[in-house]
């Protein structure tokens, strides 16, 4: 029985150790306690991955022309085991969406050229069953309403944090039919 740290899991994984907290706080990963220190036993740590992989991994597209925030995203989705794809371009984000298939889309409302509102009427003709979640920092906008008028969809209101993008998945698989 190979036993393992915080540090050398957050390795094994490819995560920050701050994701292994995390993971402990949820329940999510097995481990025991050792006196003061956590450890993980491998055998156990590949099982709960294989399990996980199987439930969760989602295929999200990102529609953000802001890198910053763009890359906040890729991070937090790819440390939780999600396959992700960017658009820095509403154009570029709707190809994407007509060329792939996608479990959840975020979507900034404003972006330049087409707006997010007019992005996500054009996705929902495409593709009215993909689940979109807005981003906005302008809830009460008039694009908003524009938006509103093509049917649900979730929303995240900026700023945000990285556990706010784990939660807005989590909700999504929560209140998905098998978890899709």
């Amino acid at each position: 029985m190979m036993l393992m740290t915080v540090a050398e899991v957050a390795s094994y994984l490819r995560v920050t150790e701050r994701t292994v907290y995390r993971l402990l706080k949820k329940d999510g990963i097995p481990a025991v306690k050792v006196g003061r220190q956590w450890r993980f036993e491998r055998d156990s740590i590949d099982a709960w991955l294989e399990r996980s992989l199987v439930r969760s991994r989602m295929r999200i597209l990102v529609i953000e022309d802001n890198e910053i925030i763009a890359a906040l995203f890729r991070e937090t989705l790819e440390e939780q085991g999600h396959s992700v794809m960017a658009a820095k371009s509403s154009s570029q984000g709707l190809k994407l969406v007509k060329g792939q298939d996608f479990d959840l889309v975020f979507l900034d409302l404003r972006m330049p050229g087409m707006d997010g509102a007019e992005l996500f009427r054009q996705i929902k003709t495409v593709k009215p069953d993909l689940a979109v979640t807005i981003t906005t920092g302008y809830p009460d906008s008039e694009m908003m309403v524009r938006a509103l008028a093509q049917g649900p969809f979730g929303v995240m209101s900026k700023p945000f944090a990285e556990s706010d993008i784990v939660d807005a998945v989590s909700n999504f698989l929560r209140f998905t039919p098998n978890g899709r």
